[in-house]
């Protein structure tokens, strides 16, 4: 049975911590839009084992997303790292084995975004981004980006774009995500839940 509450669903996978750090910022945009809340979910690695290998819940951050998570939400962030321009495979693993909702149209009307990090400057966050939205196409989901009326858009020396949130991480010690990457990841969350009250 679907929840009460209305939410968005940001949904991830996350290596070394910079994707988690976007999700919890998201997560603060979409909580100043009343009457919705964020629901952040991850998705376990992959393993070339036929056999479970890891616990049913994360040892900490979010817990596992379920399919129920994505079958009731009412808009959709999905992140990932970059792995040659794309989303990595645990995440692109989850979405491929939601075929039975896409046959029943659930997501369908429903808007959701892409969010990524990447290790070097230009190593792929706009493909990545724009390839991740495939899925989300096939869903009959509406698309939802930054705005150029998001001032950090303009400012930003590292990510940032209008077709999601992104950050750069840096090659060596991991960089923190700075104010401007921050406060698009907030913007994209506000936007994200004002769309999905109105589209519901």
């Amino acid at each position: 049975m679907p929840p009460e509450n209305a939410y968005v669903l940001v949904l991830y996978y996350s290596r070394s911590g910079q994707t988690a750090d976007m999700a919890s910022q998201i997560g603060r945009g979409i909580a100043r839009v009343n009457g919705i809340e964020a629901r952040i979910r991850t998705v376990p690695p992959v393993s070339p084992d036929t056999d479970s290998s890891l616990p049913a819940v994360p040892d900490h951050g979010a817990p596992y997303a379920s399919k129920d998570d994505l079958a009731h939400c009412a808009g959709l962030a999905i992140g990932s790292p970059t792995r040659f321009g794309n989303m990595a495979a645990p995440l692109k693993h989850f979405l491929d084995g939601t075929g039975d909702l896409w046959l029943s149209g659930a997501l369908t009307n429903k808007p959701a975004g892409a969010f990524t990090s990447t290790g070097s400057l230009h190593g792929g966050q706009e493909t990545t981004l724009l390839t991740m939205m495939m899925p989300l196409l096939h869903h009959g989901m509406v698309l939802c980006g930054v705005p150029y009326a998001e001032p950090a858009l303009n400012e930003t020396t590292s990510g940032g774009t209008p077709y999601g949130p992104s950050h750069w991480a840096g090659t060596g010690e991991q960089l923190p995500l700075s104010d401007h990457e921050k406060s698009v990841c907030q913007s994209f969350g506000e936007r994200l839940g004002t769309l999905a009250l109105k589209l519901r």
